[in-house]
């Protein structure tokens, strides 16, 4: 057994499973703030409806997305220490930055804006909102700067230590931040995390239009989903284009390596459709091809060739198969997405799209190709990045722990699959409670916010942790105890419903 491979398979599925909540949690701030703005801006109660209904599905991502993002740390140490002291330096500033910029203030306003709905006024709301949807944003700001870093290292030096030990230490801060690819690759991850967002609000509400649930409400919902999918699916086009040629710039073998382009020949590059890579005989079966339109878009010209894998030396080039498949599926997937929103809008403009049954039930499972596409982004330019941890700089069959078994890697894998197997099913069953339930009645929001409606709003979630704490401590006290009647007929009724 390798240590390295099972390292990198451990963090794999660590980080795929973790990156199923931030992208969401990101669309979906978004997309709250423009509900909770169109509330504010019109006082109609079906806003306000759909902001407490979303609220409550962005609560349940958000809570997985922390606790998912914490183990996928860990590892840093356990499996990865000599990565870990080699960009200590580097990654320290970048998370330090995250912590204090986008974590205390996500977490901040988070428990007004769960539990604030009948504590603060509609203003200070929607400002809560704001907050934790810049808190999302930001959070993810930096932890791409930091990967980004990795792909494009920029605004270091190598340090030799004492001991021998070569590491990089920061000489320009803002080298860093803006390194040759981060805000290409910052701009594509938001551009996908909104057009899941948008997906996912569009497939909870498809499957109520289908099923002749809360049609006011899912109509309304499905249109502004509609307009924000469409806008970022056409914007992908932009960013995606854009990342491409900053691959083609500064990582050549991993642009040759996503396109198959194994020889570097004298005229222009074909751009391939579909095909089946055959790394032993150097060539792509079955290809489907648009001759030199590769070279077009690198370099704006079709008969200028491209750099192939052959320029490379062997224990240079990056895998072909996996990064070749996963974009391909990606911007496949990218297509579907513009070709669903722009015959949506269409569709919606004619007035028929909601009586077009067959393409709501499309809506309802088309969810599922926007996670795939944010997950297969990131493996195509992990995978694609390879034999490097650190490119050009530490590669990762040096970056791992010295001190960790591959057996003990082995046994971290099953736990956590297991582990997180369990949590998937958590998720499902609680989103799909969540959904099922559909929207509720609308809270009755104050006109003007005071002091310690604020204070009880922000202590709320301290105070249903230290409850649950103490319930469980104690199965006589039952939750109804020190209630009024009037709370106690709600809580009823709600376990009802």
């Amino acid at each position: 057994m390798d240590p390295v491979v099972l390292s990198r398979l451990q963090f794999a599925l660590t980080i795929m499973f973790h990156y199923l909540f931030p992208p969401l949690t990101i669309g979906l701030g978004v997309l709250l703030v423009i509900v909770e703005w169109l509330w504010v801006k019109t006082g109609e109660a079906i806003y306000e409806k759909m902001a407490l209904f979303w609220t409550k599905i962005f609560a349940v991502n958000f809570a997985l997305g922390v606790s998912t993002g914490i183990v996928m740390e860990f590892q840093f140490g356990t499996n990865w220490a000599t990565y870990s002291r080699f960009v200590g330096d580097v990654f320290g500033s970048a998370l330090a930055a995250e912590g204090i910029f986008a974590f205390f203030l996500e977490s901040g306003f988070l428990a007004v804006l769960v539990f604030g709905w009948e504590r603060v006024s509609k203003p200070v709301h929607f400002f809560s909102t704001i907050m934790v949807a810049l808190g999302s944003i930001f959070s993810s700001i930096w932890i791409v700067i930091a990967n980004s870093w990795q792909q494009t290292p920029a605004g270091y030096h190598l340090v030799t230590q004492p001991s021998g030990f070569v590491r990089a230490e920061i000489i320009d801060f803002w080298g860093l931040v803006f390194n040759p690819s981060s805000m290409t690759r910052l701009s594509h991850v938001l551009i996908g995390a909104f057009i899941l967002g948008a997906f996912f609000a569009m497939s909870v509400s498809a499957y109520y239009i289908v099923r002749d649930r809360h049609l006011e409400f899912s109509r309304r919902t499905f249109k502004i989903a509609l307009v924000y999918g469409l806008i970022a699916s056409l914007l992908s086009l932009v960013t995606g284009h854009d990342s491409a040629m900053i691959v083609a710039k500064h990582q050549p073998a991993k642009l040759a390596a996503m396109e198959a382009h194994f020889k570097t020949g004298t005229g222009g590059a074909d751009e391939l459709i579909f095909g089946i890579p055959d790394t032993q005989g150097q060539k792509v079966d079955f290809a489907v091809a648009i001759p030199g339109l590769l070279s077009l878009m690198v370099h704006g010209d079709p008969s200028k060739p491209v750099t192939g894998l052959d320029r490379f030396r062997r224990e240079d080039r990056p895998p072909v198969v996996i990064p070749f498949f996963a974009f391909h599926l990606m911007v496949a997937l990218g297509m579907m997405f513009i070709s669903l929103t722009v015959l949506g809008s269409f569709l919606l403009w004619r007035g028929v799209l909601f009586s077009t049954k067959w393409l709501m039930w499309i809506y309802v499972f088309a969810v599922a190709g926007a996670f795939a596409a944010n997950e297969l982004g990131w493996v195509a330019a992990e995978v694609g990045r390879q034999p490097w941890a650190v490119y050009g700089l530490l590669r990762t069959s040096k970056a791992i722990s010295k001190a960790v078994p591959a057996e003990h890697v082995l046994i971290s894998i099953g736990l956590y699959g297991l582990i997180y197997t369990l949590l998937f099913f958590v998720w499902i069953y609680v989103l799909s409670n969540k959904i099922q339930h559909g929207p509720e009645v609308s809270a009755i929001v104050p006109d003007t916010t005071t002091r310690p409606a604020l204070l009880d709003a922000a202590a709320s979630l301290l105070a249903r942790q230290k409850y649950s704490y103490t319930s469980s401590r104690d199965d006589n006290v039952r939750p109804s105890q020190g209630k009024s009647e009037a709370q106690r007929a709600a809580d009823s009724q709600e376990e009802e419903q």
